[in-house]
């Protein structure tokens, strides 16, 4: 009979493929930021990795509906993977409203929230990893620790941006959208945190 009931196991190799496809996007739009260009591929890149994201929460939801036993509480494994779908969805609104608005170039505060993101990823990625070793908790509460010190970071680094944004008499338009950009992305650095907590009480329900 055993045979017959799906690998648990599966879940787990999905959250993962989410949290990469997190990783992939965080770090596409760091190297956009960084070599800041309205032409480049990396913006129809980010939208591919949002769809290839999409599909893949669709089959942990499809998964979850087709499964008997899982590997933690349902409405667990539905949360952690709406939470990591939402990172990427974040990343890539940011950069198609920079495009829309013709931002025609980047800056350091936006270049500092991205690298914070793309840390906050990889430190999601990693504890995602080790969750299906219940020998590893103490190393994924090591990591989604460090993601909320990336999150205190994000809105420190989110601070001195709205600070420069607003000194001297800027131009009100270009204020809105920079407060848009710079939001998006601080929001998404909030979104590692939700995962992070997420982690966090599967851990204890499991404990």
């Amino acid at each position: 009979m055993m045979r017959f009931i799906p690998r648990e196991e599966k879940f787990f190799d999905l959250f993962e493929a989410q949290a990469e496809h997190n990783v992939h996007a965080a770090r596409v739009f760091k190297d956009l930021v960084a070599q800041w260009d309205l032409e480049s591929p990396s913006f129809q890149k980010i939208q591919d990795i949002e769809h290839e994201a999409d599909i893949t929460t669709h089959e942990i939801y499809d998964r979850l509906n087709r499964t008997f036993i899982t590997p933690f509480d349902r409405e667990d494994i539905h949360e952690l993977a709406s939470e990591l779908d939402d990172i990427v969805d974040l990343v890539q609104s940011v950069s198609m409203r920079m495009r829309i608005y013709r931002i025609d170039r980047s800056d350091p505060a936006l270049l500092s929230l991205s690298e914070i993101l793309l840390n906050a990823t990889e430190n999601i990625h990693k504890a995602v990893t080790e969750l299906r070793r219940s020998e590893k908790q103490r190393r994924v509460l090591d990591y989604c620790i460090e993601i909320n010190r990336l999150e205190n970071a994000g809105d420190k680094a989110l601070e001195e941006a709205l600070r420069h944004l607003f000194e001297g008499q800027p131009e009100p338009l270009n204020v809105i959208k920079w407060k848009e950009v710079y939001e998006g992305i601080e929001t998404a650095i909030d979104k590692c945190e939700d995962v992070a907590n997420v982690l966090e009480s599967i851990l204890v329900k499991s404990s």
